[in-house]
């Protein structure tokens, strides 16, 4: 499935994104992120209403589209359990602190735990699971050979998507230097010093600058302080 209209996707055209895809989405800093997670909602809650699942098993935003390889299963059971992946994205939009919650119905909090703001907007129902199977991912990128149209593109991109950790939402480090008003440092050393912090961390696929991790923007800060 592939998705070209990014811009309703990812939020920066609001209420097309409403109307088309039935859902809020937000216009952040990972916004490659949020329409692919929009996309996969929308795919996920279509196919519910016809007692099917849809997985994702290797996803990625590229250039201007959005593309996912979904597997599908006939059972009202399974999207059951896909609909369960569903859920809320609440962004602080002064400190980018940013939390998910599952479930259909949002639950905005009335201000930032991190810093009390007040500007925290929720997006969502989004698809809040992993957006690409490992194993899967690995395999289709076994099978490319040299004589394939941008082979070696296309096998940074699947190296990548394939050791994500798969968690909403990813961060960009560039955006976060600059909030914090310090110069940027080199993304393997500044994803080494999240994973020396005991947190885990891997590069994004999104772009150059983007990383995921399991810490808070509080503890991202306080893991790579040294690197200033």
């Amino acid at each position: 499935m592939t998705a070209t209209d990014t811009a309703p996707l990812c939020g920066a055209h609001f209420e097309s994104g409403r109307r088309r895809y039935r859902t809020t989405p937000r216009n952040t800093e990972y916004h490659p992120e949020m329409g692919l997670r929009v996309l996969l909602s929308a795919l996920v809650r279509t196919a519910a209403k016809h007692d099917v699942a849809v997985e994702p098993v290797c996803s990625h935003v590229s250039r201007h589209y959005v593309r996912t390889y979904l597997a599908v299963d006939g059972s009202a059971t399974r999207a059951n359990e896909a609909v369960a992946e569903l859920g809320h994205v609440s962004h602080c939009q002064d400190c980018l602190f940013r939390a998910h919650d599952r479930g259909l119905l949002a639950d905005t909090p009335d201000t930032c735990p991190n810093c009390g703001g007040s500007r925290v907007v929720t997006a969502g129902p989004l698809w809040l699971g992993p957006v690409a199977d490992s194993e899967f991912t690995e395999a289709v990128r076994a099978e490319i050979t040299d004589d394939m149209g941008e082979a070696a593109r296309a096998r940074r991109l699947l190296d990548t998507v394939a050791t994500e950790l798969g968690r909403p939402t990813h961060y960009d480090q560039h955006r976060l230097c600059e909030l914090w008003g310090r110069p940027a440092s080199g993304m393997d050393e500044f994803v080494g010093a999240l994973r020396d912090a005991g947190h885990a961390a891997t590069r994004a696929h999104y772009s150059g600058t983007a990383f995921e991790t399991d810490a808070d923007v509080a503890e991202i800060r306080t893991a790579t302080a040294h690197l200033d």
